[in-house]
């Protein structure tokens, strides 16, 4: 399952995730950018009352799960590039020309993206890189991300189809290795809606790596199927990596699990300067 993200439209925020190797669209963003209407979703609705092409999913749009404003993820009205185009043409905008463009733009990036994975992995690392992140944390990060890939993939391939089930699995792995679960780490560091392995140190990177790689091994091992099974191995996955936590634990004196994040790292040095 790919995580929500978010693309700019001349400083519009509008959602987006990978399906069917494909970026899709949130529509209420776009048409909130283009109509520029303060309830869209009404916008939306009457767009489709007009159009009876329009008013099935298929093939202009499919529901899709994204994450909204308060953090939840929610079933989101979305369309791919072609069907964005095609109600853009119902929305008398000055910025429909605009947004073409920087729609094609993206979507071609994607394209690009696919015919040469490397690209992705050079974005991802410039965008950290502008945010302040050294090398050495990129370089954990970015390993992190192809052992997570890796992990959702065989979830997937194994009977997880639903986000919810892969909050479950991620959540069993975390309490084994941390003795919290990712919302709870989120409280603890002080984040909201913010990604939660972007505010990890170099050690809760490693263990977070460590859980989920083990887990992964371990479905291999069992040939696991099913959300119950995949939960066990993910418990047995997590304790493996929180057993090196707590050894590592009594030999430096302090706990690994931190209130420390990124953000307040960046104030702390703003207000040193």
């Amino acid at each position: 399952m790919e995580t929500t993200k978010i693309a700019l439209f001349k400083g519009k925020k509008i959602r987006k995730l990978l399906y069917k190797d494909e970026w899709w669209f949130s529509i209420i963003d776009v048409v909130a950018v283009l109509a520029e209407t303060p309830v869209p979703k009404t916008y939306w609705a009457k767009m489709k009352d007009r159009d009876q092409e329009m008013s099935q999913p298929f093939p202009f749009w499919e529901q899709l799960k994204m994450s909204a404003k308060d953090g939840k993820v929610r079933s989101t009205d979305c369309a791919d590039t072609e069907g964005i185009f095609r109600i853009i043409q119902s929305i008398p905008s000055p910025k429909a020309e605009p947004f073409k463009k920087w729609l094609a733009k993206v979507g071609y990036e994607r394209i690009q993206e696919i015919e040469n994975p490397e690209l992705a992995t050079k974005r991802t690392r410039i965008l950290y890189k502008l945010k302040g992140y050294s090398d050495d944390w990129i370089e954990k990060r970015m390993r992190g991300i192809a052992i997570r890939e890796e992990l959702t993939d065989k979830w997937q391939k194994r009977g997880a189809k639903e986000q919810k089930e892969y909050e479950i699995l991620t959540a069993e792995i975390s309490k084994a290795t941390f003795g919290v679960t990712p919302s709870e780490y989120k409280k603890l560091k002080g984040l909201k809606r913010e990604n939660l392995r972007d505010h990890m140190d170099d050690f809760e990177l490693i263990f977070t790596m460590l859980g989920e790689r083990s887990t992964t091994e371990i479905h291999k091992i069992e040939n696991s199927y099913g959300t119950l099974k995949l939960k066990h191995d993910a418990h047995r996955g997590g304790r493996i990596a929180g057993i090196a936590k707590e050894q590592l634990e009594k030999e430096i004196g302090r706990t690994v699990v931190s209130r420390k994040n990124f953000l307040q790292n960046k104030k702390n040095k703003k207000l040193l300067k």
